[in-house]
């Protein structure tokens, strides 16, 4: 059935079954071709760290590049957190080689990142010799290898660089390294590192001191001495660093260096002899041990004898779970849509760097920041050493960290998403303790910029003194900062994520369970309890709860009823109902719906004649960039493509409240997504080709820092679900296909959708040449733009 819809689009509605028109073979011959495309590969060496490429595997990222003839790479692994709880690099190595290749001129110099094997291959070639260094992080063990491969006999030389070699007191300006510090009036250290020679081996660590650790800091300060003993404390003992070695390598010499404007000291090893093949690997090891010496024995049992092959084959398998190629058969570098498909590869290449890690990608540079001096340049001060990020290593900013972990359920990287969800199931005990504390009620309350152990960053609870001063009419439990106040909406989101989750891959939730419904039931019992206290009922005369006082996003401030929230019960409640016995009990089931009947409604608003959204009921004044009343739309899915009143939703983008905020797409900016959910074709196309296009910095997908930092994983996780929703959205059990795509592109997709379905397809001059879901059949409407 064909028909035109009052959007301009042609609609054809049809079942497609499971089939497919090529064998493997050619399906993988032209993945690795369109993937080979997409390689960065420079031809001349780096002017310094901000020219970096990333590589990683596992819980692993490295920042590699090529100076003054030197490699270089910086040691970034999941979960390395000071007692500052500052995210801390394990430090840089340098590789350097004699004959040095690469500091002849007439070398030919190249160094490319091939994405279907996940590796780097920097490479030099005169008329007399031919160098080849293949680099590589083993995804199944912290291992990051270097294999020089010589045409002559060289000797090689490899330096373990630190910059922590005594303590160091953090300026004022460096303590958003550390979040819960900015502001903070008393000192601030960070701890200097433990580096000695171990046989042929330099070995590092850092050991987190007992007696100064955030943790402390955070319970004491937030009255939560009394039920200190029953907190999660994942700072304590928390070790870690690792070894570096080379085959045929020993001991040579130390010294002192300085690399831009940080200070460093350096432990090397050399080659015994000239060889033409050299090998040297960076082993770490991360955990809460016992002693120091029980942390280097453990060390010693990490896996080294790693096998290049399987995660070759890793990586295969990654990238064959989906794709999105734009203008391939173009293939150039120079075509924005072909830069949008290019970097959306890279950047999922990125997120593949930690898929395994202990901690989520951090949204402000996950682990690829370099010298924070080239991240704003020409502003003083530089923030300091490597070490350095805005907004803090350990405190997890949920508004930003959602957007990296949404485009995982579209590209199937559902392995990928556990880190997220742990970091709330790992801390869940700390936050409806402090809940009970504070309130006397049941639920758990995780704020806006939790710590690792799941208590508020110190900085947003308020300090004794300074700028940061908690006034004492504060009540107890709810933070100073007004942006953050009362913002407790993301653990509702991250509930939805994970039932969507569930949805999508079929596998086993039960572990997430018990966060998902102390979420929903810190919400009921808190506002019932703040409503009683106010009028002696807890809820209003319509049996209503009365979500105030509270936030719409980080908007609108002092709201009554926010839209956000309300958009997240009514789309969660009704999905846990749906759960299977095993999961929800006729019990637990009555509850939820009795809960759902208590949620109040959505306000709407006339702006310019049209009805729009509202973001609350009301509030009292106004912060930030965000636009909340579209929540519904994003990530709720109330309204858009294929529901009711969809003409409303649209309003709401044109003339909502939060029109002016349309403005800023950078960062968290989700209009991107909005616009691709609402099938506005033209404004969905020209928003993500400005958050996918390419960044000003040498590897394209290094964007920022906007607000954040660099790379801005928030800036790329938004852009990715801006181009999936461009091409497939899925709503109940109808699958639509390129709702908001631009006629003048040529795409090749596959991504995925609920139960277990792929969906592939291709577009090309206008006109679909296939669609195919898998498995068994499902309804898919194809939607093409005819302006």
């Amino acid at each position: 059935m064909r028909q035109i819809n009052r959007y301009g689009l042609l609609v054809v509605i049809g079942f497609f079954i499971s089939a497919f028109s090529y064998g493997q073979s050619s399906k993988d011959k032209k993945l690795i071709e369109n993937l080979h495309q997409y390689n960065v590969k420079w031809t001349s060496q780096s002017l310094n760290s901000s020219e970096s490429m990333p590589l990683g595997g596992g819980d692993v990222g490295c920042n590699v590049w090529v100076e003054d003839g030197d490699v270089l790479f910086y040691l970034s692994r999941s979960g390395t957190f000071d007692e500052n709880n500052q995210f801390l690099k394990l430090g840089r190595v340098r590789v350097r080689l004699e004959p040095n290749i690469f500091k002849d001129k007439s070398c030919q110099f190249s160094q490319e990142l091939k994405l279907h094997e996940g590796y780097i291959q920097i490479a030099g070639k005169t008329e007399s010799e031919e160098v080849q260094i293949n680099l590589w992080v083993d995804v199944y063990s912290p291992v990051v290898n270097v294999e020089i491969n010589s045409s002559e006999e060289i000797q090689v030389s490899a330096f373990y660089e630190n910059w922590r070699t005594k303590d160091r007191l953090l300026p004022m300006a460096e303590r958003s390294a550390c979040f819960s510090y900015s502001a903070y009036e008393g000192d601030v250290i960070t701890y200097r590192d433990s580096i000695t020679y171990v046989g042929n081996n330099v070995l590092w660590y850092h050991r987190n001191r007992s007696d100064k650790l955030l943790f402390d800091f955070c319970v004491e300060q937030q009255g939560l001495s009394e039920v200190k003993d029953q907190l999660l404390n994942t700072q304590e003992n928390l070790t870690f660093g690792g070894v570096l070695q080379g085959e045929g390598m020993v001991p040579a010499k130390r010294g002192n260096g300085k690399y831009v404007d940080t200070p460093f000291k350096y432990w090397s090893l050399e080659s015994e002899k000239p060889a033409k093949q050299h090998t040297i690997q960076t082993v770490m090891h991360t955990a809460q041990a016992a002693t120091a010496e029980q942390w280097e024995k453990d060390l010693l049992l990490v896996n080294s004898k790693t096998e290049w092959n399987k995660t070759k084959q890793w990586w295969h398998q990654f990238w064959e779970r989906s794709h999105i190629f734009i203008n391939a058969d173009i293939n150039d570098p120079n075509d924005k849509g072909w830069q949008v498909g290019r970097n959306y590869q890279l950047f999922r290449y990125q997120l593949g760097c930690n898929a395994y890690g202990k901690y989520p990608t951090k949204f402000n540079g996950g682990l690829f920041t370099t010298d924070p001096v080239f991240v704003k340049q020409g502003e003083k001060p530089n923030n300091g050493t490597p070490d350095y990020r805005s907004w803090g290593g350990g405190s997890h900013t949920a508004q930003n960290q959602r957007l990296v972990y949404w485009p995982m359920l579209k590209s199937g990287d559902f392995d990928m998403m556990f880190p997220q969800f742990e970091f709330y199931r790992r801390s869940l005990s700390n936050a409806e303790l402090r809940t009970k504390k504070y309130w006397g009620h049941k639920g758990c309350c995780f704020t806006e910029h939790p710590e690792t152990f799941g208590l508020p960053a110190a900085a947003t609870w308020g300090f004794d003194s300074g700028t940061r001063k908690r006034k004492k009419s504060i009540e107890q439990g709810v933070l100073s900062n007004r942006y953050v106040n009362y913002h407790y909406a993301n653990q509702l989101e991250f509930s939805f994520m994970i039932l969507e989750y569930y949805k999508f891959s079929g596998e086993d939730i039960s572990a997430y369970l018990p966060f998902i419904k102390s979420s929903l039931r810190f919400f009921d019992e808190h506002y019932q309890y703040r409503q009683m206290k106010r009028t002696g009922q807890p809820l209003d005369e319509k049996g209503k709860l009365v979500l105030y006082p509270s936030t719409a996003a980080e908007m609108y401030k002092l709201a009554k009823n926010p839209v956000d929230i309300i958009a997240a019960l009514k789309r969660i409640i009704p999905e846990v109902i749906a759960l299977p016995a095993q999961h929800v009990t006729e019990e637990e089931r009555e509850y939820y719906k009795s809960y759902f009947r208590r949620i109040p409604d959505i306000s709407f608003d006339t702006k310019m004649g049209y009805t729009v959204i509202k973001p609350a009921e009301s509030w009292a004044y106004v912060a930030n960039m965000e636009i909340p009343e579209l929540y519904p739309v994003f990530p709720y899915g109330l309204w858009g493509m294929g529901k009711e009143n969809l003409d409303v939703a649209i309003n709401t983008f044109y003339h909502g409240e939060s029109n002016e905020k349309r403005s800023f797409t950078d960062c968290w900016s989700q209009v991107g997504i909005f616009a691709s959910r609402l099938g506005l074709v033209d404004e969905a196309t020209h928003l993500v080709v400005d958050k996918l296009s390419d960044s000003p910095r040498r590897f394209p997908t290094f964007w920022g820092p906007g607000p954040d930092w660099v790379p801005d994983t928030d800036h790329g996780g938004a852009g990715m679900i801006n181009l999936q929703e461009m091409i497939l959205q899925c709503v109940e059990d109808t699958l639509l296909v390129l709702p908001a795509w631009p006629r003048n592109w040529n795409v090749d997709f596959k991504l995925h959708a609920p139960g277990k379905t792929i969906v592939e397809g291709v577009f090309k001059d206008g006109e679909v040449k296939s669609i195919h879901a898998s498995p068994g059949i499902r309804q898919v409407q194809v939607m093409i733009n005819e302006k």
